[in-house]
This record gives structure tokens, C-alpha cells and sequence, in this order.
């Protein structure tokens, strides 16, 4: 669940993007007529609304509403002359919405409300919300042309996705971008069975502590890694906030991929497509990058009238919502990627369908390339295998890395100590809170150079020779470990990195050897045969392992060489395994903590490698 990192609690989690709305803020917005209302549900409850309307433009306009449970008083003052600039100076009707539960709405608010039973005709939900919603602006909002779109980041781009399930006919685009599809599966909450602690932890409470995020997080440290391994076991965590965040109950209740968290996955919600969708998604999205490649990925399969939509661009989460897009960290995409895609995609997107204005901006897929910085269109997303064939890339002794397979036979491996007590750090320390109003370096952290942890004891690398041409990947990336571990259980995460040759200090000065982080992911040893079905680990015993590394678009240029780096923690963005075998890692004990040696193997029989698609030339 995401605040579309659009709102957070102004006491301390600001958002970088647009912090958290107050009701003190300001509501009026220079060219725009404003008014406010409280909009009657099926159920009783009222939600509040506001609605902004251009001066000047006497024709019936459509409608653009984004909802959100991150407080709109003050939002349109902060979009529409930024965010929404492109879209505002076409002509639309703004609508905002608190999401019920949330600031200055009434009724129960419920972290990703799942679909009420069809059973019961009573219920109410979020799509249900949204239809109740546009009829009332249809029938109560004065010269528009009765086409409504939904968009949103984060959350709202989740919420932008429910308004095309059973939608109101007078829904006529969605768009949503960075949408937590899975929380459990890849998304905020975990990843691959890996519980996303400082993240799971800051928002539940920042969400569910409070009405409007007015109750502090309580974390007490300036540096979290600090504080969080000071806790101990996540036991402590759940007596910290003692029942009162339903969500954090639901992480200790259902550590597994169970029915409470396939009933909040929207891809088993998607079974039509009838309204035109465009989702959006950050190749760096630090908080729901699996989630709009999985909406696109299951829209597809019911699109039968050519109206899904995909663009992924070199953004963090939210990055091309407002910021020019040009840069992320210490990388340069040598382009203003998010003005551009403001102002030649998305608002022509919109026109066309809610005003039947120009041509179609898109092809089916629009992919920002990074490496060679250049956008691409594709027919089809992945690349089929004939555009795209699989090539794989194997772990070689003395940390070599090489498109040819491992030759010697024996027993070769690759050790290291896991050590619940010294977790790798996940990012540069001090680790300040998520969204920390004295600034955080969390919007940014997946490009850090990854030096931070190269040559740690506890860190495997290995790397190729300079590349002698340049190598484009599109499409699915995954690693393929055979592994073994004195322990029970093991957490295993991969890296997928470019390192930039020392001659690279004429980008920036320390760019020379900087490691980037093309993509990574984790995965939980224990869920290994199945999602919903832990299973231990047999100790020193050589398994198979598959990392989903997702898909990426990115070209390695000539001289530059390839690194896959292997760890088995991520602290404290990810919970520390006890390594040892526990049914709920929630109940863990301090005793439960040990350090194990894990191998990983790369012989004949044993070749472990990342494998990816690459586009050919």
C-alpha cells in the first residue's frame, strides 16, 4: 500500500513528491473555481470531494478525478499547477476524493479493501465508491460532456485501476501508474516471501495509527538500521503498536501468500477489459515496480480490442509525475523523460479518449532504454524470443562471469557467513525513516553505487571482462542459484549491475567503477515450491532457487562489464531470516537468530547464472 507518495503524514513522513495534505492548507487555485461537497455512498456514508473547474471554458469538459486516502485539502493547489500542469492546461474538470475512512471522509477505513462478496448486495468497496462517485458528478456537475477519467500513483494508481472493474459507463480512461497490484507477491508490503520491515512497518503505522497521519511512527533513532536491530525479533515490533494497526496484525496473522492476501491482489480482480488503460511504471521504483508490469501483463490477456497501454520509464516511484525526469541519483538520463512524458503521452492520452482530440500517442509498449538513454517502442511486452532470445550468464571461479557454461567438474563453490547479528545494509547509513521530513535518501536508493557493499565478507560478486559491444536487455530477467546453507531457511538476494569503466569520470567526477544497480530482488529460501506452502530448508543439501529479477529495458555499453552480486540480507528494508527454522518468522525468538555458511555452487552440474532476454541488434 502505497501513499502514492503523494501524502504522508506531515509530522513526519513527508513526501518527497507532495507531502501529506492538511486541512489549514490552501484550497483555492488561481484560473480555477472550486467547490466542496460531501458525496452520499450506497451504504450511507458521505465522502469528501472537491471539484475544480477551469475559468474561461464555458464548453462541456470532462472530468479527471484521482482518490486518494492522503488527504485532498490543499492537493489541487499542489497538482494542478505542477503534476497536472500538462493536463490542466488542456481542459478538465479536477476532481479529488478522500477515499472513505481517510481525513475528511466518513465510514471505516480498510487497507486495500478487497471486492465485497457478490453475495451481498449491501457491500461496498472501492469500485463500488468510484461508481457511486461518477454518477453523482454526471448528474450533479454542470457543463461537462459525461466522460470521466480516473488516474492516481501509488495507492490512487491502485484506486485508478479498481474504477475499471465493473465500470461506470461514463469511465472512459484509467491510468494507473505505479499501482500496488500485490502487496504480498512483489510489492510494498513483501517481496518473493521477504517481509519488507522498515517499509511494512513505517506505513502501517503512519496509515492506521491515525485518521490522517497525525500519530508519529514511532521510531526513535535518527539511524533505523540502528533501531531496528535493537528490537530484536519482530515480536517487539507488534507490542510497539499493540493492536491498534490492523495491518501489522495481518503481517504477523499471514506471513504466507494466503487467501487475506490473494483476496487484495487486483490481478485476480481483472477478469474484462473494457475501458482504454495506460499504467505506468519507474524501472527504479523503490516501492511498486513489480505492480504495473503485473497489471499490464494481465490486462493483456484481455485485450482483445487493442486498448491496454504500457510505459516504463528511468523513474523512482512517482519520478515522472512531476519532476523533469532527467536524472535519478547520480544518473544521468541525458533527457527531460518525465516533462516529456507529461506532455507528449499522458495528456494527449487523455484528450484523445475524453475529448476525441488528435491521434493516439502510444504504441502498445513505450520503454525507456537506460544506458543508451532513449525511449523504444514495442509491439508486444516482453519481446518474443525470436526478437529477444534468452542468453544466460554463469558464475565462474575467481568471481568471473562468462556467457559460457562452467567446464571443470567437482565441487566448485562460492561461501560466505550470514550472520543474523551484522545484516547487510540496504542502502548508505545513517538510514533515515522512509519519508523523514529532514529529508530521507530512501526515493533514490536503488542507484546507489553499489561499492557500498562490494567486497563485504558476506557479499558474493562476479563480473565479465569489459563488454567488447554494446548489450541490450529487454525483458524477463531471473537468476537461476544452486545453493546450499548449514541452516534451515536463507534468504537470497541478487543484483544485476553495471560497472562503469574508470574512464566513465568524464559523466561525473566519481562516476569512474560506479556500480549501478540495474535491477534486484530477494527471495525468500523457504517459499521456494510455492507461495503458500513453506517448506524447510534441507541444510547442506545443494537446492535450486529461482529469483524473479522482473523485466527490465537497459543497454550495458561497450566497456563497461557486468556484475551479479549474492547476499542474504537487505537490512532493515527486509527482516532479518533466523536462518533456522520457525513455522511464522513473526514469532521468532532471539534464540532462533544464528549465523549459517551458504555456497553457492557453479559447476557443470550445478551452473548457477542469471539469464535475460537480449534484444538483438
Amino acid at each position: 500500500m502505497r501513499r502514492t507518495r503523494h501524502t504522508v503524514s506531515v509530522t513526519l513522513l513527508l513526501l518527497a513528491a507532495a507531502g501529506p495534505a492538511r486541512a489549514q492548507a490552501p484550497d483555492s487555485v488561481p484560473g480555477f473555481s472550486s467547490r466542496q461537497a460531501m458525496l452520499p455512498m450506497r451504504d450511507g456514508a458521505r465522502l469528501h470531494t472537491r471539484i475544480y473547474r477551469p475559468l474561461g471554458h464555458d464548453e462541456p469538459l470532462p472530468l479527471l478525478m484521482v482518490r486518494t486516502p492522503y488527504g485532498i485539502d490543499g492537493r489541487a493547489a499542489r497538482m494542478l499547477p505542477n503534476d497536472f500542469r500538462e493536463l490542466a492546461s488542456e481542459g478538465y474538470v479536477f476532481v479529488f476524493q478522500d477515499i472513505r475512512g481517510r481525513y475528511g471522509s466518513e465510514g471505516e477505513f480498510v487497507m486495500n479493501r478487497p471486492l465485497h462478496a457478490p453475495s451481498d448486495p449491501r457491500g461496498v468497496d472501492e469500485t463500488t465508491d468510484t461508481w457511486d462517485t461518477v454518477e453523482w458528478l454526471v448528474r450533479n456537475v454542470a457543463a461537462t460532456n459525461g466522460r470521466v477519467g480516473v488516474l492516481g500513483v501509488s495507492y490512487p494508481g491502485w484506486l485508478a485501476a479498481m474504477a475499471g472493474i465493473n465500470p461506470h459507463p461514463a469511465v472512459r480512461a484509467v491510468s494507473p501508474q505505479a499501482p500496488m497490484t500485490d502487496t504480498w507477491l512483489g510489492d510494498d508490503f513483501f517481496h518473493q516471501g521477504a517481509f519488507r520491515l522498515s517499509y511494512g512497518f513505517e506505513y502501517a503505522a503512519d496509515m492506521e495509527l491515525s485518521k490522517d497521519g497525525s500519530v508519529p511512527v514511532p521510531v526513535t533513532r535518527y539511524d533505523t538500521y540502528d533501531w531496528y536491530l535493537a528490537q530484536g525479533p519482530l515480536g517487539i515490533l507488534t507490542r510497539l503498536l499493540a493492536g491498534k494497526a490492523p495491518t501489522w496484525t495481518a503481517f504477523t496473522q499471514h506471513p504466507t501468500y494466503d487467501s487475506y492476501w490473494q483476496r487484495r491482489a487486483l490481478t485476480g480482480y481483472l477478469t474484462r477489459l473494457t475501458v482504454p488503460t495506460l499504467t505506468v511504471g519507474g524501472w527504479w521504483d523503490q516501492e511498486d515496480f513489480f505492480g504495473p508490469l503485473a497489471t499490464y501483463a494481465t490486462l493483456e490477456k484481455l485485450d482483445t480490442a487493442g486498448i491496454n497501454y504500457l510505459v516504463m520509464g528511468p523513474w523512482n516511484h512517482g519520478g515522472w509525475s512531476r519532476r523533469a525526469g532527467d536524472s535519478l541519483g547520480s544518473i544521468d538520463f541525458m533527457d527531460s523523460t518525465g516533462a516529456w512524458f507529461r506532455e507528449q503521452v499522458q495528456a494527449p492520452w487523455f484528450a484523445y479518449w475524453l475529448k476525441d482530440k488528435g491521434r493516439l500517442p502510444l504504441p502498445e509498449a513505450l520503454l525507456f532504454v537506460a544506458g543508451r538513454n532513449g525511449w523504444k517502442a514495442f509491439d508486444r511486452w516482453p519481446p518474443s524470443v525470436a526478437e529477444a532470445p534468452v542468453r544466460q550468464l554463469y558464475f565462474q571461479a575467481d568471481g568471473g562471469l562468462s556467457f559460457e557454461p562452467p567446464s571443470r567438474p567437482g565441487t566448485a563453490y562460492d561461501a560466505y557467513l550470514s550472520d543474523p547479528a551484522h545484516p547487510v545494509p540496504y542502502r548508505r547509513r545513517p538510514i533515515q525513516l522512509t519519508y523523514d521530513p529532514r529529508g530521507s535518501d530512501w526515493p533514490a536508493w536503488q542507484v546507489e553505487d553499489q561499492r557500498l557493499v562490494h567486497n563485504r565478507p558476506d557479499v558474493l560478486s562476479w563480473e565479465t571482462e569489459p563488454l567488447a559491444a554494446d548489450l541490450t536487455i529487454a525483458g524477463d530477467v531471473a537468476a537461476k542459484l544452486f545453493a546450499s546453507t548449514t541452516g534451515a531457511d536463507a534468504d537470497w538476494v541478487v543484483k544485476l549491475i553495471d560497472v562503469y569503466p574508470d574512464s566513465a569520470r568524464y559523466l561525473a567526477p566519481r562516476m569512474g567503477g560506479y556500480q549501478l544497480m540495474v535491477t534486484g530482488d530477494i527471495l525468500r529460501g523457504r517459499y521456494r515450491t510455492g507461495w503458500d506452502r513453506p517448506t524447510p530448508i534441507a541444510p547442506n543439501r545443494v537446492t535450486a532457487y529461482t529469483v524473479d529479477l522482473r523485466q527490465q529495458a537497459y543497454t550495458f555499453r561497450k566497456g563497461h562489464r557486468i556484475m551479479v552480486q549474492v547476499q542474504s540480507s537487505w537490512f532493515p528494508v527486509y527482516d532479518r531470516n533466523p536462518q533456522t527454522w520457525v513455522p511464522n518468522i513473526f514469532e521468532a525468538t532471539a534464540a532462533d537468530f544464528r549465523a549459517q555458511t551458504h555456497r553457492i555452487y557453479r559447476t557443470p552440474r550445478f551452473p548457477s547464472h542469471v539469464e535475460f532476454q537480449v534484444l538483438n541488434p
